[in-house]
């Protein structure tokens, strides 16, 4: 299984997870097998400015089966979907930690991930819609 995490550094593991998987400058990639963590790699997204659909495109194009973010809106989730990509969001840390916790079942997300994505760009005044 080949795990996407959106990622605030280019330092693998030791990276953590970007608190927007929209506006992540790295993706992390971790192939699981036989709950082993068998390769990682790191991607640069390739593009500043992106439109719908376009980094679900960029995670299948490198073999994301499972993304694992913080925050995400619907229509992404929606995007991620429709290519067969499992979401789950509401994740954050250091990305050995979140992997770690994956791979046992043990990963705790943050329930209330939404309304601290709404707060912050309240105090930011950044729009609503985006």
């Amino acid at each position: 299984m080949r795990v996407a995490i959106p990622s605030i550094s280019d330092e693998g593991l030791d990276s953590k997870v970007s608190g927007h998987f929209g506006r992540s400058p790295y993706y992390t990639f971790v192939d699981i097998e036989n709950g082993e963590i068998k390769n990682v790699e790191v991607v640069p997204v390739p593009f500043e400015e992106h439109g719908p659909g376009d980094l679900p495109n960029f995670v299948k194009e490198h073999g994301g089966e499972v993304v694992i973010a913080y925050g995400m809106g619907p229509r992404a989730t929606e995007f991620f979907q429709q290519l067969g990509i499992n979401v789950v969001t509401g994740a954050g840390g250091r990305i050995r930690d979140v992997i770690d916790a994956f791979i046992h079942n043990m990963l705790e997300v943050d329930p209330y991930w939404k309304e601290k994505i709404e707060k912050e760009k309240k105090r930011k005044g950044e729009c609503e819609g985006h």
